[in-house]
């Protein structure tokens, strides 16, 4: 007989990642204990970059998991899935992870960027996924909703970063007024 093929799961995506251009961490959410630690997760990371940073495809199986990946200037973007998983759905992710940060950012994706905005990256991550089960593929809706969110906090509960930008922003438009 044919082996029989795995039970369908909702539970479709096992990490994001993004790294920089010299391997180190950036953002990693990891949605199930393939890699319980610290250390082991370094480790797969570190591997993963070494084996992706000069390639052209965009697509590696590494230790019985699939990895979708894109880069772009000084990151590299990662969704991984288990060895059976549809690449397709996995580049969705990826695709619709990576187009709404683009929108978040305005089209400047890059390390400083993303590093300034490391809260509505987070927010866009938490959209697009939730422990593993995809929540969103559109990244015109996951922006948008990451937007909505960081207007509507509390002034008790905004960043003294925040702050000076909204009263940059007021202050820009009652002298344009």
């Amino acid at each position: 007989m044919d082996a029989p093929y795995p039970e369908p799961s909702l539970y479709t995506v096992k990490a994001i990642l993004i790294l920089d251009n010299d391997g180190k961490r950036l953002i990693a959410k990891y949605y199930d204990d393939t890699y319980p630690t610290a250390k082991e997760q370094k480790a797969f990371e570190s591997n993963l970059f070494n084996k992706t940073h000069r390639a052209n495809a965009e697509i590696i199986m590494l230790e019985g998991l699939t990895c979708v990946y894109r880069s772009n200037v000084d990151l590299f973007f990662y969704v991984i899935g288990s060895a059976n998983e549809n690449e397709l759905i996995l580049v969705s992710v990826l695709n619709a992870f990576y187009d709404a940060i683009s929108q978040m950012l305005r089209k400047n994706v890059e390390k400083r960027a993303l590093l300034d905005n490391l809260d509505a990256i987070f927010l866009a991550m938490d959209e697009i996924c939730d422990g593993g089960i995809i929540m969103e593929a559109d990244p015109s809706i996951i922006a948008q909703r990451v937007i909505i969110r960081n207007d509507d906090i509390p002034l008790g509960e905004q960043t003294v970063a925040q702050v000076i930008q909204s009263a940059k922003e007021q202050i820009k438009w009652s002298l344009l007024k």
